[in-house]
C-alpha cells in the first residue's frame, strides 16, 4: 500500500506537470511569433532546445545515480518555474536575446522531466503495467491541458482577457503543483546506479537490427517533424485557422489517434508487416507526395490530418518488435537511448520544417516525403532481416 501511494504521487505529479506542458507548449509558438519572431528563428530556437535535450538527457543518463533522481527533478522543476515566470515578465519586450535563452532552457527542462518520470517510477515499482500508466498519464492530461487552452483562449474571465501570456501564467501554477507534489515523494535509499550508456552501447554495436531500427527511428522523426514540427503555426497562417479552432483541431485529431491506435492493434493488423508499414507510411507519403504536387490547400490539409491519425497506430510492429529484443536489464538505458536519438531527429527536422515553412507549404511536404521514402526502406529491409534470421534459426 505504501508502494502504491509513491507511485500514485508520481503520476499525480505527472499529470499536472503534463496538463503545464499542453497548456503552455501548445502556445509557445504563437507567444515567440507574437513577440516578433519570425517563422526561421522560432524554427531555430525550437531546434537548438532539442538539440541541447539531447546532451542533457544523455548527461543525466550517464552519470546521475537513480536515488538522486528525484532531487535532480525538483531542482529542473523549480528551474523550469523561475525561467516560465521570467518568461512572463519578458513579454512585449525587446529583450530578444533572453527571450531566446529562455525559450531554450525551457524546451530543456521540459524534455528531461518526461525522459525521467518512468526511472523514477522504477525506484518504487517496475511493470509493464506501471509504464502504461506512465504513457496514459502523460498523454491524457496533456491533451486536457491543451483542451483547456483552446476552451479559455481568446476569453475574458473575470475581467481578464485570456491570451497566450495568461496561458503561461495558469501553466506556471499547474507547474508549481507538480513540483509540491513531488517534494512529498519518499525514495528509498539504493545502491543502484541509473543504467551506464555505454553498457547498452555495446549491445547495440552487436545487433544490425537495433542499430537500422534506431536510423529507422532518427529518420522517421525528421520527416515528420520537418511536416508538422511547426502545426500551430501552419495551421493559424497558412489555414487561418484560428489559436482556438486550430487547438480543438489538433486535440480532436489527437484523440481519434488514440483510438484508431488501440482499434489497429487488436482489430486491423494484417498479418503481413509489409502491408502494415505500408498502411501506416506508404499512404502517408502518397499524401504527402499529391500535396506537394497540387500544392491544394484542401488536399494539405487532409494529408495532415491522416499523418496525425495514424501515428500511434501499429506502434507494436514499427517499434514493439525492436524493443523487446533486448533483455529487460537493458530496457530502461535503451529508452534513454531511444530518446536521444528521436529528440536529435526532431531538432533537424524542426530546423527543415523552418526553412521549408518560408518557401512555401507545399516544400515542407515535399521535403518530408523525401525522408519517408528513406524510412520506408529501412522498415521493408527491417522486416527482411527478421523474417530472414527466423528462417535461419528454423533450419538450424
Amino acid at each position: 500500500m505504501k508502494q502504491l501511494k509513491e507511485e500514485n504521487k508520481i503520476l499525480i505529479m505527472l499529470a499536472f506537470f503534463s496538463i503545464s506542458i499542453g497548456l503552455w507548449g501548445n502556445f509557445r509558438q504563437l507567444w515567440l511569433q507574437d513577440n516578433g519572431f519570425i517563422v526561421t528563428q522560432i524554427s531555430n530556437i525550437i531546434s537548438i532546445g532539442t538539440f541541447i535535450s539531447v546532451i542533457a538527457i544523455a548527461f543525466i543518463g550517464k552519470y546521475i545515480r537513480i536515488e538522486k533522481l528525484k532531487n535532480t527533478l525538483i531542482v529542473v522543476l523549480l528551474v523550469k518555474m523561475i525561467n516560465m515566470l521570467a518568461l512572463y515578465y519578458l513579454n512585449a519586450t525587446n529583450h530578444t536575446t533572453l527571450i531566446k535563452i529562455t525559450i531554450v532552457l525551457d524546451i530543456v527542462m521540459e524534455y528531461i522531466v518526461i525522459t525521467s518520470i518512468y526511472p523514477l517510477l522504477t525506484t518504487i515499482r517496475k511493470s509493464g503495467t506501471i509504464y502504461s500508466k506512465r504513457k496514459l498519464t502523460e498523454y491524457l492530461f496533456r491533451d486536457i491541458g491543451i483542451l483547456f487552452g483552446g476552451i479559455v483562449i481568446g476569453k475574458s474571465v473575470a475581467g481578464v482577457l485570456v491570451n497566450y501570456n495568461i496561458c503561461l501564467i495558469i501553466s506556471t501554477v499547474f507547474l508549481m503543483i507538480s513540483i509540491l507534489t513531488i517534494i512529498s515523494i519518499n525514495i528509498k535509499s539504493t545502491n543502484e546506479k541509473y543504467q551506464n550508456n555505454i553498457s547498452i552501447w555495446k549491445v547495440i554495436k552487436q545487433s544490425k537490427i537495433i542499430i537500422l531500427y534506431l536510423l529507422d527511428v532518427f529518420i522517421g522523426r525528421i520527416a515528420m517533424s520537418t511536416a508538422l514540427g511547426l502545426k500551430m503555426l501552419t495551421l493559424t497562417n497558412y489555414f487561418a485557422f484560428s489559436d482556438s479552432f486550430a487547438t480543438n483541431y489538433l486535440l480532436i485529431v489527437g484523440l481519434l489517434a488514440d483510438i484508431i491506435g488501440v482499434i489497429a492493434l487488436k482489430y486491423l493488423t494484417p498479418k503481413n508487416d509489409y502491408v502494415t508499414i505500408t498502411i501506416k507510411f506508404g499512404i502517408r507519403l502518397i499524401g504527402y507526395i499529391i500535396a506537394f504536387v497540387s500544392n491544394n490547400i484542401i488536399i494539405t490539409l487532409i494529408a495532415i490530418t491522416w499523418s496525425i491519425l495514424i501515428s500511434t497506430a501499429y506502434e507494436n510492429i514499427c517499434d514493439g518488435i525492436y524493443i523487446n529484443r533486448l533483455d529487460n536489464c537493458y530496457q530502461l538505458s535503451f529508452a534513454n537511448v531511444r530518446y536521444i536519438i528521436r529528440f536529435l531527429g526532431e531538432a533537424i527536422g524542426v530546423f527543415f520544417c523552418g526553412i521549408m515553412y518560408e518557401l512555401g507549404l507545399r516544400y515542407m511536404f515535399g521535403l518530408s516525403a523525401v525522408f519517408i521514402i528513406i524510412q520506408i526502406s529501412l522498415a521493408y529491409y527491417l522486416i527482411y532481416l527478421r523474417r530472414k534470421e527466423i528462417d535461419e534459426k528454423e533450419i538450424e
